[in-house]
């Protein structure tokens, strides 16, 4: 089995078992810390629109993925096995499932104990909307909805262009660990910038535009291959992949998200419920439309079934993804 592989079957074992816990010199906190300081200079210098937002981008990736690339070489020249600790944290760093099931699992108490006010609470670490209106079947729609999403977002979207890149690499004669990670940390740059200047308002509108539509971009390959992985998932999970897959087919692109609405309404055909429907943000109400149909009331199980659902699919991505790995 080829070094990219090896470190990226590490590096998922790592994040199952550990996480991502917070701390101030995480590489995507460091990221996010330059982003604001580009952000506040390009401000100053009056580029707010788009203009400003494409310099936004190429600064934050080519410094990110420069210093990236500088670490390495330095420690490659300490001793290789510096460089290839380097790459797994890097490469760990990198993965978010861990810590999404991690976030999902106090909501899932919670409801468990009849403590709304804690599932909610739990509940807002890791949604962007308002949470103190969620009635209890409302708490776990939000829940399945994050778990879907994140499931390309925080995984298989960072899993993808990992293997893509060090996949090409081989092809080109490149370093492959190297440019595999320099393609993983560039589809984080594009998160980043998503999550933090991606915004549809006054401030944002204009200058989040090309990170949003990197973001986009980055994600739309992944978005799609999520639906037949998680059809495999749902087949290992004692769940009806073909009444996933008919929900998909039907609601994939009902989304306000191009991406967002392949694994959400998946999993809500899997699971037998429906997601999305009116959301507040912010104390608006969006309008949202309603993914999957209403077999049954979701409850707490349902958040169960998913969180197993996205285990099992995560593996098979492993398997699928790093598979080309092996006949090199």
């Amino acid at each position: 089995m080829h070094e990219p592989a090896v470190l990226m079957l590490i590096a998922f074992f790592l994040d199952l078992l550990i996480g991502d816990p917070p701390y101030r010199l995480h590489p995507i906190r460091l990221l996010g810390r330059w982003i604001e300081i580009i952000e506040k200079g390009l401000r100053r210098s009056s580029l707010e629109g788009r203009t400003g937002g494409i310099l936004l981008v190429l600064l934050a990736s080519g410094v990110f993925i420069g210093a990236f690339l500088l670490l390495s070489s330095a420690a490659a020249h300490i001793h290789p096995w510096v460089a290839l600790l380097f790459h797994l944290y890097v490469a760990y760093s990198g993965l978010a499932l861990g810590d999404l099931l991690h976030h999902i699992r106090p909501v899932i108490h919670g409801l468990e104990a009849g403590d709304l006010a804690a599932a909610r609470l739990a509940l807002g670490r890791v949604v962007g909307r308002d949470v103190a209106c969620l009635n209890h079947e409302a708490v776990v729609r939000a829940s399945v909805e994050t778990l879907a999403e994140n499931f390309v977002d925080g995984f298989l979207s960072p899993l993808f262009w990992y293997a893509l890149g060090g996949i090409a690499a081989l092809g080109l004669g490149l370093p492959p660990t190297q440019t595999a990670l320099g393609a993983l940390l560039l589809f984080k740059t594009a998160s980043t910038l998503d999550s933090m200047v991606g915004y549809r308002n006054d401030r944002y509108e204009r200058f989040g535009w090309a990170g949003a539509r990197m973001d986009d971009g980055m994600n739309f390959l992944p978005a799609r291959l999520s639906v037949p992985i998680l059809f495999l998932g749902a087949c290992l999970s004692g769940l009806p992949p073909w009444r996933g897959l008919r929900s998909a087919l039907r609601d994939r692109l009902q989304h306000d998200s191009p991406n967002a609405g392949h694994p959400e309404s998946f999993a809500a055909g899997a699971l037998g419920i429906r997601l999305g429907g009116p959301t507040q943000y912010n104390g608006e109400l969006t309008n949202k439309p309603w993914l999957g149909e209403a077999h049954d009331g979701a409850d707490i199980r349902h958040i169960s079934f998913a969180t197993t659902l996205i285990k099992r699919s995560a593996w098979i991505a492993m398997a699928l993804l790093l598979s080309p790995f092996l006949f090199q």
